[in-house]
Parts: C-alpha cells; sequence; structure tokens
C-alpha cells in the first residue's frame, strides 16, 4: 500500500509480521522517515506466536530472515542478512508489544540505524535505545503484574471451561500470559477475557480471538456466571483475618498491589473498607490489644504467693510497678559474681540487650569493655546492672530508639537495685551517667558535681563518671577518646578503693 507521504506498511500479525515487513522496507533503502507504519489487528494477531529470532550460535548474534523473497510487484528481491545481538533481539521482541501507535515505526527506527552500522542504538544512554529499554521494562512489568494479578472464578455444574478471569493488562501481554498459565494448568480448562480480545485453553490447545469486548460488561458477566466459589470464600476469609489494621501502611499497599488491579482481584472489593476501619479505630484498638498487652514471661509461682494484688512483685519478670514491662520483651537483671566489691550502675538496657536478657551486651557494652581493659578491671571481676529493668524506647521505622526514662519510673525500679545492693554490699559503686547517678543517691543530683572525687556512701565509695553510650553520641574522635578514658580512670579509682 502506498500513500501520498510514502509507503503504508501495515502489521497485521504482530511481531512476526512486522519483522517480515521490517526486511523487506531494508531490502528497498527505505529510511524511517519515507514509511508509514499501522497496526491492523485481526484474529491472527493474537494467536501468532512470538517467534524468536533464530540463533546461529550460542552467544554470538541473532540472525532475521524471511523465506519471502519477492516484493510487492512480485519482483525477486534479495533480503538482506541482518545480524542482531541476543539483547537486541529480546529487546524488540518484548517492545513489540508495547501498546503504542508509534512502536512498529519506531522498532523499524531502531533497526534501521543497527543495520547502517550504528550500535549505539542498543545502548541505554542512547536516546532511541533508552527508549526501547523504557517500553521492554514496562512490558516485562505487565508480564509479571498479569501473572501475579489474574484470579480465575470457577463455574458451578461443571461447566466447561472449568475456571473464567477478566484483566485488563496494560500492554499486549495476553498471549505469553495464556502460555504461562497453559502450562501451568494442565488439563484444567479456562478462559481470560481482555478488553482487546481472550485467550480460551481446552485442556490441548489455545485459541485466541481479538474482538474487543466491554469491559463493565464483560466483567460483571463473568463473576455472575462463575457463581459461588467456596474457594473463593475461603480465600476471603483468610484475607480478613491476617489484615493487621495496627501495621496497615497504605503506601506499600498499593505500592506492591495498585489500585488499578483491586478491580479483578476477590479481595479488591474488602480493601477499601478495611483500611476505612483502620482509620477510624481500628488500627489504634489493634495496636492496644496486640501491644498494649503483652503478657510477659509466664512466671511459675505457688498458691501462697499468686495473690490479685501485691505491693512488692516477686520476682523482676513479675514487675509491674511502672509501665515500661508492656513494651519491653523482658527485664533485664543485673550480672556478674555476688562475691563482686565494685558494682557498675548504667541507665536502662539498650536494644540489643531487651532481645538477649543481658545487662552490656550492645554498642555501649563494647565501649565499657574497653574502659575496663584500660582500667586492668575483669569484666567477669564485677556486677553490671541498670538503674532500670526495662527497656524504653521509641519507634523510628523499623528500629527501636533509647528513650530516657521518666523520674517515676526510675522510683519505681529503686527496689531492684536496692536489693541488689543489699545482697552484693559491694564496696565500690561507680554510676555511669546522671539517671544512675540520681538512682543510687535516691534524688536528682548533677553529674557534673560528683565527678571530680569519690563521695562516701553509707557503707560505700561512690564513683560517678560518663555512660558508654555518650563516647557513641560524640562526632570528634578526640572527645570520644577523652570520654572513654575517664570511664577507664573512674573504673581504675573504684578498682583501687576496693582493695
Amino acid at each position: 500500500m502506498t500513500h501520498r507521504g510514502g509507503p503504508v506498511l501495515i502489521v497485521e500479525g504482530g511481531y512476526p509480521d512486522w519483522r517480515a515487513q521490517a526486511l523487506r522496507a531494508l531490502a528497498s533503502g527505505w529510511p524511517p522517515e519515507a514509511v508509514q507504519w499501522s497496526d491492523r489487528r485481526d484474529a491472527e494477531a493474537l494467536g501468532g506466536q512470538q517467534l524468536g529470532l533464530e540463533y546461529t550460535s550460542p552467544g554470538a548474534s541473532a540472525v532475521l530472515a524471511d523465506s519471502s523473497k519477492q516484493d510487492e510487484r512480485g519482483v525477486d528481491r534479495p533480503l538482506p542478512d541482518v545480524r542482531i545481538s541476543k539483547e537486541l533481539a529480546a529487546l524488540l521482541q518484548d517492545a513489540a508489544l508495547y501498546r503504542s501507535p508509534q512502536r512498529w515505526a519506531f522498532l523499524y527506527r531502531v533497526l534501521w540505524r543497527w543495520y547502517q552500522g550504528d550500535r549505539a542504538v542498543a545502548s541505554a544512554a542512547d536516546e532511541d535505545g533508552a527508549r526501547l529499554y523504557g517500553m521492554a521494562k514496562s512490558v516485562r512489568r505487565a508480564k509479571h503484574d498479569m501473572i501475579a494479578y489474574v484470579r480465575f472464578h470457577r463455574r458451578d455444574n461443571g461447566a466447561v471451561p472449568e475456571y473464567l478471569a477478566w484483566y485488563e493488562p496494560e500492554h499486549d501481554v495476553l498471549a505469553w500470559a495464556a502460555d504461562h498459565f497453559a502450562r501451568r494448568m494442565g488439563m484444567t480448562t479456562w478462559w481470560i477475557g481482555t478488553p482487546q480480545g481472550s485467550a480460551l485453553w481446552d485442556g490441548k490447545t489455545l485459541q485466541y480471538a481479538n474482538a474487543a469486548a466491554d469491559t463493565a460488561s464483560d466483567a460483571a458477566s463473568l463473576r455472575a456466571d462463575a457463581g459461588a466459589d467456596q474457594v473463593e470464600a475461603m480465600w476471603l476469609a483468610y484475607y480478613r483475618s491476617i489484615f493487621n489494621p495496627a501495621r496497615l501502611n497504605e503506601a506499600a499497599l498499593q505500592q506492591h498491589m495498585p489500585v488499578r488491579f483491586w478491580k479483578g482481584l476477590p479481595e479488591g472489593r474488602l480493601i477499601p473498607s478495611m483500611v476505612a476501619e483502620a482509620r477510624n479505630g481500628a488500627r489504634r484498638v489493634g495496636q492496644a490489644n496486640a501491644v498494649g498487652s503483652m503478657p510477659g514471661k509466664q512466671v511459675a509461682v505457688d498458691a501462697q504467693r499468686a495473690q490479685p494484688v501485691r505491693e512488692i512483685p516477686s520476682s523482676l519478670d513479675a514487675c509491674r510497678r511502672c509501665e515500661l514491662w508492656r513494651h519491653a520483651t523482658q527485664a533485664v537483671p543485673g550480672r556478674g559474681p555476688d562475691a563482686a566489691r565494685l558494682m557498675l550502675v548504667g541507665e536502662q538496657p539498650g536494644d540489643q540487650e531487651d532481645l538477649m536478657g543481658r545487662a552490656f551486651v550492645g554498642p555501649a557494652g563494647k565501649v565499657l569493655e574497653d574502659a575496663l581493659r584500660r582500667a586492668g578491671v575483669g569484666a567477669d571481676t564485677v556486677y553490671l546492672t541498670n538503674a532500670v529493668k526495662h527497656f524504653k524506647w521509641i519507634a523510628r521505622g523499623k528500629r527501636r530508639l533509647h528513650k530516657t526514662p521518666a523520674q517515676q519510673e526510675v522510683e519505681a525500679c529503686a527496689h531492684w537495685l536496692d536489693e541488689e545492693r543489699t545482697r552484693l554490699r559491694p564496696t565500690v559503686i561507680v554510676t555511669l551517667g546522671g539517671t544512675a547517678l540520681g538512682a543510687v543517691l535516691h534524688r536528682k543530683a548533677s553529674l557534673r558535681d560528683y565527678m571530680q572525687e569519690p563521695v562516701r556512701l553509707a557503707d560505700a565509695w561512690l564513683i560517678a563518671t560518663w555512660h558508654p553510650s555518650y563516647a557513641l553520641r560524640v562526632d570528634d574522635d578526640a572527645r570520644r577518646e577523652e570520654i572513654v578514658a575517664a570511664i577507664a580512670a573512674a573504673i581504675a579509682r573504684g578498682r583501687e578503693l576496693a582493695g
């Protein structure tokens, strides 16, 4: 077919037909600007397989070839032997499925440039190459989406095909997806409808029809024809049961399951109502039930001690004197020999301490180990504990960040610190940070006022210094070294006083 602006090439069979016509156009020497391309869909468009390029050898190149050697006038014209790379062959075949009126003209421009020796066209850094890569990427994403979001509905009374599905693909990937489902579903018969056409699998062969369908009416009749699917009902009940409003992230939900796919998913009609419920209070209720009432560790107690209300808890694990236990994994007791004469008191457990149930095993613990080594004190000879026994934290994304305990929480936990002091009777107590100092003194105190010299406290010496985590928060290497050295000096002084 010719046109005043140049020859018009009509593609009727998808990529194979375009390939054949592109070879004839190359043989005729027609540059891209001299050719017009048109896309006419017929029954063969969806039925024609995407023929792969025949490779001469693994890792070599692909050969574009065609059996016909006559032009429109019946004149023999030798067709060119066009060799392209495997990568370009794959890009062309994927981009051929890209739904755009300009796709065939663009693909011919790419092929023309390659044929003229311009290999840059296959690079993503080239303008045409970047467009080609973008088209192929969009098609590959559409292939993935169709496999992920097609939902088959089972028909009643043994009707054939057994399963029906409706889907609206972004690009012409129906034939590709139908081949996938045919290989996966064996002898089970099914039909997939789209606005551009449909695919039918009778258990042996695939049949295509390209008659455009009305989206709304076909989708509605599909669901009516499918009837009540017992498996689908079970799936919907399961989907609702696993939906946790307390953990709803709408942005992530729409990223992984775009809204445009919801109408084709059985669970899609549940999502808006569940999101609305989460916004209107279900999220708060879910958090209260799932997090706010964490029971903590189960502690076995005898009947004499299992009282409904008691002033002093029977064990640290059973402590409910403040609310920190609700959000902590477990209480973290002190550790070390009961005969230790040197007690080191920190502020509270950190994230790793909360998970492991051991004091000073996180980043601050590593700094403290360094300070103990410098002071010549073995970590297994001292008693390590904290003023507060449960981890207080705030959420920052997926991380749990330390939050300083309130004074009432320090006072509530004083019972356990006093119990440790009474049991160990240490000669020297080294407090690490202001919170620990206040907990040992049973009142607020300035850390700097107590860092100069040891202070006599009843039957023990009190030495105050920085908390190891302070060294982790400073950016200056010299200042960090000063802090660690100060902690080591305080521990060394405590060792001397402890004899």
